[in-house]
């Protein structure tokens, strides 16, 4: 195997993309291609190095001076045991730092945000977002300001102790949280911007399901 061959693979067993590796890189995408394609001959330290720690391999590995397989890497989060409502609001007493247990998720499944420290898990509960995520779906969540919000991401939400999962929307004065669902009798969340029991916990970057 080459070294371009065992870029890629390893990239690929990372389930990582050809853009998620040159973000990491601080590079464009035509130069991991050259990378994997082998156009660099007599890669330097100074290209490997970087390489490898994007990948969690060593330089020697890349090279093919070490046989061994890299072992799965896996990161601990925080998760929260509490099933998240997809369906009508759900009312939660007590999510705070008591409720808090650590799951081990291999980073291939994480992709590019695997090792994330501002990442928590959760896991919904119910179909008003199966058309994206079903039911017992794991959820990754990522603590963001309101400015950074976009309509139609999907959120974590809570007014007064009512948790749930949808899109996020922002029409004037109001906020809309929006199922998308192939059941029609889920309907809109409206509420007013200024409420002050409001609160956006996260955006979802990632879900992991199990199917039948």
């Amino acid at each position: 195997m080459t070294v371009g061959e065992r870029i890629r693979s390893r990239r690929k067993q990372l389930n990582m993309s050809v853009d998620q590796l040159a973000q990491k890189l601080k590079k464009n995408r035509a130069t991991v291609y050259r990378y994997e394609s082998n156009e660099i001959d007599n890669m330097p330290l100074t290209v490997l190095e970087p390489l490898a720690k994007a990948l969690n391999v060593t330089p020697a590995y890349l090279m093919g001076w070490e046989s061994t397989e890299p072992v799965q890497l896996s990161t601990k989060y925080p998760y929260y045991p509490i099933g998240i409502s997809a369906g009508l609001p759900l009312c939660i007493d007590s999510i705070d730092e008591n409720n808090v247990e650590y799951i081990l998720i291999p980073d291939n499944l994480m992709g590019k945000w695997a090792g994330r420290k501002d990442i928590f898990m959760m896991r919904i509960n119910g179909d008003s977002m199966n058309r994206i995520m079903p039911h017992d779906s794991l959820i990754a969540v990522r603590p963001v300001p309101l400015s950074n919000l976009r309509d139609g991401d999907i959120v974590v939400y809570s007014d007064g102790g009512d948790y749930a999962v949808k899109r996020f929307y922002r029409r004037e004065d109001k906020v809309i949280f929006r199922p998308d669902s192939s059941d029609l009798s889920f309907t809109d969340y409206v509420t007013s911007a200024d409420n002050s029991d409001l609160r956006i916990h996260g955006k979802v970057v990632l879900y992991i399901a199990e199917l039948d």
